[in-house]
């Protein structure tokens, strides 16, 4: 095996967890889940070359896995079949309280535009303003601004 793969494998395995939940917020089901993380290994793999450490790897992962998702999104009615990965993750299939709060904040976030879920996303895994600023290409004065109105819209939204 060469270098390169040894150091893409390390880096998917450190942040498979992190391309799942990306994956998981931009999906409707979990077959979709694994489309898209399939896609954006593809799209690691073929950036990783070209990858020159100018950010960390968290923050490169974070950029194509949401660039991933957000091209995905616009392109649905294109997709051409894949095969699916196994991730031994089933987020989909708990039913405890707590995970009927998470699919309510989850179908809320789903209504969103895909700009807006990508910062959640990244608010929500507790990262500061200046990642968040870094991974989607806005200001960290935008980004504060954009999470107080995203807020905002959540709360006023209706289950239905």
């Amino acid at each position: 095996m060469k270098p390169l793969e040894k150091e893409f494998i390390q880096v998917v395995q450190e942040h498979k967890s992190t391309i799942y939940s990306v994956c998981y917020m931009f999906s409707k089901d979990k077959d979709e889940v694994e489309d898209l993380f399939q896609e954006t290994l593809v799209n690691m793999w073929k950036g990783f070359g070209n990858f020159r450490g100018d950010s960390s790897a968290g923050t490169w992962v974070w950029r194509v896995c949401l660039n991933t998702c957000i091209s995905s999104e616009r392109k649905k009615s294109r997709r051409k079949d894949t095969v699916p990965l196994s991730m031994n993750i089933d987020l989909f299939a708990d039913t405890d309280e707590d995970t009927k709060q998470i699919r309510l904040l989850r179908k809320r976030i789903g209504k969103l535009g895909p700009f807006d879920r990508a910062i959640v996303l990244l608010w929500l895994e507790n990262l500061s303003y200046d990642e968040i600023g870094a991974i989607v290409g806005i200001t960290t004065k935008n980004v504060s601004v954009r999470l107080y109105r995203i807020k905002e819209q959540l709360k006023s939204m209706s289950d239905q």
